[in-house]
């Protein structure tokens, strides 16, 4: 528990100030530390997605500071798609589209078959469609065509899901004019480049501020009697990753920074972690290499909505495991899940190779056969037994597997799994092989919040003054056991507004 005294205040150089807030420049040892000697109302950790629209809005109502880890502002935004989904939008209005919060809370559990935190989701979707509305008010814009019903995953009854152009970035310019006003006023006074390491809790456990360390190792302590965790999750720290979810951390995709410093802070001041059984697996990454975790070199399209399957599925055991083209992308994630390893092989001929889309929409025919010659997740044989011995499936069950395969699409019996897209038998060798993975870009696991989004105890009793928001409340709060369109970067704003909304008004 921290109970040093602040440091001494010292003049600060305004343009140096606002050159650090723009994250264009570094403070000054003696700028960061003048800070120290004042008070805010709120300090922030982390300033991205969720972070950002908090300061922004209690910026209206009182002394704002922000620590940001990395050299400048936004968080994942600058690699987001920026996917977003609600309710009652300008967007949806402009295409005559009804929607309300009731059946986008209904569709969502219908998607993620009710796993996600009830009262989490309710807050979230009843304010979803004014925190899009604010962006929008703001010179946000989304794709032509959109909203849509959806696209990489199940889709929702309603036309909802939407994304700007240039993906999440499209959102921080939107952020950006209240910002840089709030900056400017110093209502809003960011610290880059510095990590929060510890959080300053009185007695009784209340808040009293952040302990915050830069790259040289220097520490300060700055006071405030609330503050907001909004740091993101640990989809980068494959130890912490299997520790909170039971599931090792297939593939590094996530951004660096997602270490998982939030999540540590708020379990050191008494909080606790939950959703870690929430863990689901996307599908079709096809790793660079042979470690945990691989930087994929391409996501499979496994989605009959996206490209319709020429392959089978197969696991270790060289067995079917799921219909290729069923319409539920869920279904087959949670078909993959159960799969030794979530790995799973596509297996096809020569034919197909040559006759099929390529596996990544991102691919061209030429491409897939540059990526895959040289890549060890790529398996090539004249025969389909030695295909297996050198793939590492089990030969006896695929021969078992691409005869019956074989067998039903010949003499046009329905297939054993049901697929209905069949183009072609796996006869013709050269017999190919693709190894994927089942892997994600976020932490199903967070910190426990109430419907105030405080972090609470095991006991459920509320932290004083310590509030979470983002990804550091884990995925599955709002999404549940699911990839569910837009859910995770539009909570994360929602919740960021929500609480820069109430927090500095709610004693007053």
């Amino acid at each position: 528990m921290k109970t040093r005294a602040p440091s001494a205040s010292a003049t600060l150089n305004r343009r140096e100030l606002l050159g650090a807030a723009a994250g264009l420049a570094g403070l000054s040892w003696p700028a960061r530390r003048a800070l120290a000697g004042e008070r805010w109302d709120l300090i922030v950790i982390g300033g991205g997605t969720a972070g950002l629209p908090a300061a922004i809005f209690a910026a209206e109502h009182g002394r704002v500071l922000v620590i940001e880890k990395s050299a400048m502002l936004g968080g994942t935004l600058d690699r987001s798609t920026g996917q977003v989904a609600a309710a009652g939008t300008v967007f949806q209005q402009a295409r005559g589209i009804s929607d309300s919060p009731d059946a986008h809370y209904d569709d969502i559990m219908r998607i993620n078959e009710g796993t996600s935190d009830p009262a989490l989701t309710r807050l979230f979707v009843d304010h979803a469609g004014p925190t899009l509305n604010w962006l929008a008010a703001n010179g946000y814009t989304v794709a032509p065509g959109h909203p849509v019903t959806g696209d990489a995953h199940d889709h929702y009854t309603v036309a909802r899901y939407q994304w700007g152009t240039p993906g999440g970035w499209s959102i921080y310019r939107a952020m950006e004019p209240q910002l840089q006003r709030a900056l400017e006023s110093g209502h809003i006074t960011t610290v880059l480049g510095s990590s929060a390491i510890e959080l300053i809790q009185a007695p009784d456990g209340s808040m009293g501020g952040v302990v915050v360390e830069d790259a040289s190792g220097q520490r300060i302590d700055y006071r405030a009697p609330r503050v907001l965790i909004a740091s993101g999750g640990c989809a980068s720290n494959p130890q912490l990753f299997e520790a909170l979810h039971g599931v090792p951390l297939y593939a590094q995709v996530a951004h660096p920074n997602s270490q998982g410093a939030g999540l540590l802070l708020g379990l050191a001041a008494g909080g606790h972690i939950r959703g870690g059984d929430k863990y689901a697996t996307l599908l079709g990454a096809i790793p660079a290499d042979e470690r945990f975790p691989s930087a994929p070199v391409g996501i499979a399209a496994l989605n009959a909505t996206l490209r319709q399957p020429w392959e089978i599925l197969v696991n270790v055991h060289g067995q079917r495991f799921c219909r290729e083209d069923h319409p539920s992308v869920h279904a087959l994630e949670v078909a993959a899940a159960a799969q030794p390893g979530h790995r799973h092989w596509a297996i096809f001929d020569q034919r197909i190779l040559e006759s099929a889309p390529p596996l990544s929409r991102r691919w061209t025919r030429e491409q897939q056969l540059q990526v895959l010659r040289n890549n060890p997740a790529f398996s090539s044989a004249d025969s389909l037994g030695v295909l297996a011995l050198r793939a590492g499936l089990d030969p006896q069950g695929l021969l078992r597997t691409v005869a019956a395969y074989n067998e039903a699409l010949t003499q046009r019996r329905p297939d054993p799994f049901g697929l209905e897209h069949r183009p072609l038998p796996i006869v013709q060798p050269p017999f190919h092989a693709i190894r994927m993975q089942g892997w994600t870009l976020v932490s199903f696991a967070g910190l426990a919040v109430n419907e105030r989004l405080q972090v609470t105890r095991e006991d459920g009793r509320a932290i004083p003054g310590l509030y979470a928001a983002g990804e550091v409340i884990g995925a599955g709060a709002t999404s549940g056991r699911a990839y569910v369109n837009g859910t995770l970067a539009t909570s994360a704003l929602t919740f960021g507004r929500l609480l820069g909304q109430t927090l500095l008004t709610a004693d007053r």
